[in-house]
């Protein structure tokens, strides 16, 4: 069966991914995100969706879909994890929306009507949609996320975020074959360096850093990247913190402990760290050893809060784990030692250090992902580098899709 597929974001760019797949007398809209810049960017609005595809709860995946559950009453598919935390999410972004005085996107009440239309499956499950089968298989991105197989007369894998190598946290994708791969592309022409080697010289600047009488913020994201961090520091026996949305994250982790690589290990991380709960903690955890706490670019969040206490003293250091986009305090931080704090340009006195924990698969991983899936066609999307795959994967037809520009596939 020939079908039709469209990016409406996402496409050349990380970020407002959203794809329609059009055929058998339906359509159906794989992620619809936003990019959580200043100010936010949207992708294109889809035709009437009948069903929609959530691989999982970051917001440039799941940002935008109540404008269109709001509006078309369409079936969302996805892991019950990756619901509860996009509910946690998509409520957020209208808090932050209001408070930096952005438009809406749409309402609460689109939100409480997209988790209405949820449909909770999980991998290895099948849904049959008219001639079409759909089958459910770990991203290996974070916990919950989802790679979707859509069965006609040949197989169509759509990846969403992957990672490929074990994490703490959860465990690598697995190749599926298919004639059809819908991949993406992140790290076109980067590699990650070895992660052993990463967490051993994160652990030794942890441990130079409290020797000299520092205290170490470690900005995070609250969807992966807290959780990941816990667990890798949680026997080192030092005085932890955990603050941010990233504690209500972990609970619902530890609510579907079937999508977690090694629950016992997050339960243990949980008791070794100190939940911070209200501003008072904050003042005695800005006086411990460790503290993990969003917001991941540190464009909000606690450890605003935390910057402003323990700025001024380089004894202290801030240690970075995850991608700071353009325009983030997190970039300016790494390029100028200073962040924008209420208005004004701040010099951070702490040292600064980045260390890549990514959950996204390097260069090498990706294209090793394509061969053991060993597809005919290989569409390459959420990539700003994916020319740099052209040399290594030359024995495929690969597609390198256009914004708003329909392409066919024999599913």
């Amino acid at each position: 069966m020939i079908m039709k597929f469209k990016f409406l974001g996402g496409a050349d760019v990380v970020g407002r991914m959203g794809m329609t797949i059009e055929g058998d007398n339906k359509t159906m809209l794989v992620e619809y995100g936003m990019s959580p810049t200043k100010p936010p960017e949207y992708p294109m609005m889809p035709q009437k969706v009948d069903h929609l595809f959530l691989t999982h709860c970051h917001l440039d995946h799941c940002g935008m879909i109540p404008a269109v559950c709001g509006r078309d009453n369409c079936e969302v598919f996805t892991t019950p994890l990756s619901a509860e935390i996009s509910e946690l999410m998509l409520y957020d972004s209208l808090k932050i929306a209001k408070a930096e005085g952005y438009d809406e996107p749409y309402t609460a009440g689109d939100v409480k009507k997209t988790l209405d239309l949820v449909v909770p499956f999980t991998f290895k499950d099948t849904i049959e949609l008219g001639k079409t089968d759909v089958t459910l298989h770990s991203a290996g991105h974070v916990p919950g996320a989802a790679m979707f197989e859509f069965k006609c007369d040949n197989s169509t894998l759509y990846t969403g975020d992957l990672h490929t190598e074990n994490q703490r946290l959860v465990a690598g994708a697995k190749p599926v074959k298919c004639k059809n791969l819908i991949i993406e592309g992140t790290y076109g022409g980067r590699n990650h360096p070895s992660r052993d080697e990463t967490i051993e010289a994160f652990i030794e600047k942890i441990d130079e850093v409290i020797d000299r009488g520092g205290t170490v913020v470690i900005p995070c994201f609250a969807v992966g990247r807290t959780q990941e961090i816990m667990i890798i520091l949680k026997d080192l026996g030092y005085e932890m913190w955990v603050d941010g949305m990233g504690r209500s994250v972990t609970g619902l982790f530890m609510n579907y402990q079937e999508y977690l690589r090694d629950p016992r290990s997050m339960r243990s991380a949980r008791k070794n760290f100190r939940e911070v709960k209200n501003a008072n903690m904050r003042k005695y955890a800005s006086k411990g050893q460790i503290i993990v706490t969003t917001g991941g670019m540190l464009d909000g969040g606690p450890v605003l809060g935390y910057l402003r206490m323990l700025k001024d003293d380089p004894k202290n250091a801030v240690l970075l784990v995850g991608y700071q986009a353009e325009d983030t305090n997190g970039r300016l931080l790494l390029e100028t030692g200073s962040i924008i704090l209420d208005g004004e340009s701040v010099k951070i006195e702490c040292e600064v250090k980045k260390y890549d924990f990514s959950a996204h698969a390097g260069h090498d991983e990706i294209v090793e992902f394509v061969r053991n899936c060993d597809p005919e066609n290989v569409v390459i999307m959420h990539s700003e580098t994916r020319e740099l795959f052209l040399p290594d994967l030359q024995d495929y037809k690969v597609i390198l899709p256009t914004l708003g520009k329909e392409f066919e596939l024999d599913v």
